[in-house]
C-alpha cells in the first residue's frame, strides 16, 4: 500500500518511523512550487547510530520528479532500527514537495 506525504516548509519530517517495517519498492519525489527549485536532504536515522543520507543537498528543480527504486532506499526499518527522514530547503519562498512511497 502507498503512503503519500505533502511536505511543506523548511522543517524536518520523519517519512517512516523505526518499526513501521516497511519495504521500499519506489519513491517519488516532485516539487510543487510554481517558481522555485528547492533543496532536499533524505536520510535514515538510528538512535546512538547516527544519520545516513541517502539524498544530501539535492537540488529538485521547479515540476521535476525523482523517481528512486527500491535499491536505492533499502535499510533496515524494523523495531530499533532507523527511521526515513526527509528535509527541505529553499532560498525563498516555501518549499512544497509531494513524497509517495510504494
Amino acid at each position: 500500500m502507498a503512503s503519500h506525504y505533502n511536505i511543506s516548509g523548511s522543517a524536518t519530517q520523519e517519512l517512516l518511523a523505526a518499526g513501521d517495517n516497511t519495504s521500499i519498492a519506489s519513491m517519488s519525489l516532485v516539487n510543487l512550487s510554481a517558481s522555485n527549485a528547492c533543496t532536499v536532504d533524505l536520510y535514515i536515522e538510528k538512535l546512538l547510530t547516527g544519520s545516513f543520507y541517502i539524498l544530501k543537498n539535492l537540488e529538485l528543480p521547479v515540476g521535476v520528479t525523482l523517481i528512486l527504486e527500491g535499491d536505492d532506499v533499502k535499510f533496515n526499518n524494523k523495531t530499533n532500527q532507523f527511521g526515513l527522514y526527509i528535509k527541505l530547503t529553499q532560498t525563498s519562498g516555501t518549499p512544497e514537495v509531494d513524497v509517495i512511497i510504494n
